[in-house]
């Protein structure tokens, strides 16, 4: 059978779609905005389609708009790459009510781990150990809701049950901040997600931000590739990732592993998915399940071998895909850093026109990006540029081959994070890989950017 993809997402995840969807020989629809017609994968697609005005709203997240434009150009399955409608139950069960293949697990299976109380529940009968803390309905006693608090022990999480990138959680360290932090978490989990349900969790005080990819195929069969560490963050959000996880206890990270893929195997779960964990003390805490292609896909790919694109298109569609663990090799340690279009210091965003750049490039390095000399970061997106990619045999070999890579890297015309990436690299603590989700707000920016 012939199939013809609609990528329903830009820049750099819509370009990474439209190379497999070509290596596979599918045929592929680009949707794009006003302000995105100058996107590079624009050129490279069979047939384009413009979906709207600049502001997200009325275009990637415009649903009438991305149907329209499947029917219209007769295309039998969706691709959502992440961010946008990814993640969004409602647009899955759409395509699938409106004859669309969302490429993607089933919009049943991305509403119960979108909500992380369903997806701790899940996770837990799964042996995933969670982290600490009370899943039911809050009561309206002020006196009641103490005890469950004290139960669990300060400092605590006042999380929403709908959040995610950061959004809808609070942290609390005494009954001091309890009342008016959950009235604040609720109302900022209404108006950000339409859902004010929350949840409270155990504050783990250090952690390092772990994470599992899974592969499943939808009839019960799933394998995992391994880990990443995700640890160096700005408020919650990623900047460089690794592949795999090093330092940490053996026997707690096959229990984990192999009780991701019981999880899998027992929802059913078709496509790519990231398990994410805090790791402290020796031990996986459960957060959240990402239902999607991750940003950071591409260090895995690197350690594996593994087309991780591919496979969601492969299992989507149909097509043969075999998933059998023992086939699946790790070898050396892979980096990415992530080039946004922003300010180093004060991470404000910095579009515009790009002059003049140069690609870095060599062995063992990746370059994943959209963007091109004369092209113009438009204001309206994730300032997301490029991921520059490296695969070594150890992890100083790959931190020895980023720094040769990013020596190589220049934008003109705006402002990029490049120089921060090389701070960070040469940093010790980074470098003897003892840095936790707090340090570079904490300790890295304060002594090095203030």
């Amino acid at each position: 059978m012939s199939y013809k993809i609609l990528i329903a997402n830009r820049g750099e995840i819509a370009l990474r779609a439209m190379r497999a969807c070509k290596e596979l020989g599918l045929q592929t629809v680009a949707v794009y905005s006003n302000a995105d017609k100058d996107l590079k994968h624009l050129k490279f697609a069979d047939e384009t389609v413009c979906i709207g005005p600049a502001s997200p709203t009325l275009s990637y997240l415009n649903v009438a708009s991305i149907l329209s434009a499947a029917e219209l150009t007769e295309a039998n399955a969706i691709y959502p790459g992440y961010g946008f409608l990814a993640e969004d139950p409602n647009f899955a069960e759409m395509c699938e009510k409106s004859g669309f293949k969302f490429i993607g697990p089933s919009s049943d299976i991305i509403r119960k781990m979108g909500d992380k109380i369903t997806a701790k529940t899940l996770a837990e009968k799964s042996g995933i150990q969670i982290v600490p803390g009370y899943k039911g309905d809050l009561p309206d006693d002020k006196s009641e809701l103490s005890k469950i608090v004290n139960r669990i022990g300060y400092p605590i999480m006042i999380k929403a049950t709908a959040g995610g990138g950061g959004r809808g959680m609070r942290m609390v360290r005494d009954e001091s901040e309890l009342f008016n932090s959950l009235e604040v978490t609720i109302q900022e989990a209404l108006n950000a997600f339409g859902n004010g349900t929350v949840y409270l969790e155990k504050f783990i005080e250090n952690p390092r931000h772990v994470e599992v990819q899974i592969v499943g195929d939808g009839m019960g069969e799933a394998i995992h590739l391994g880990t990443r560490d995700c640890s160096m963050q700005r408020k919650h959000q990623k900047i460089i990732e690794e592949a795999p996880a090093l330092d940490v206890n053996e026997k707690s990270l096959q229990q984990t592993l192999n009780a991701c893929v019981e999880l899998c195997k027992e929802i059913k779960y078709e496509g790519v998915g990231t398990i994410e964990f805090l790791y402290e003390n020796e031990e996986f805490y459960f957060i959240e399940m990402n239902t999607r292609i991750q940003v950071e896909h591409p260090v895995t790919e690197m350690i594996t071998g593994y087309d991780l694109v591919k496979a969601q298109l492969r299992i989507a569609l149909g097509m043969e895909i075999e998933l059998d663990q023992s086939e699946i090799n790790f070898k050396g340690h892979a980096i990415e850093c992530r080039i946004n279009a922003e300010d180093p210091r004060t991470f404000q965003p910095s579009p515009g026109l790009i002059t003049k750049m140069h690609t870095p490039g060599g062995f063992g390095i990746r370059y994943d990006s959209h963007i091109y000399g004369g092209y113009r970061v438009p204001p309206y997106y994730d300032s997301l540029l490029s991921k520059i990619i490296t695969l070594a045999n150890t992890r100083e070999s790959a931190i020895k081959r980023m720094l040769s890579a990013l020596d190589e890297f220049f934008v003109q015309g705006i402002k990029t994070n490049h120089s921060l990436h090389q701070d960070v690299l040469n940093d010790e603590t980074f470098k003897e890989n003892k840095h936790t989700i707090n340090y570079l707000e904490r300790e890295f920016l304060p002594n090095n950017y203030e």
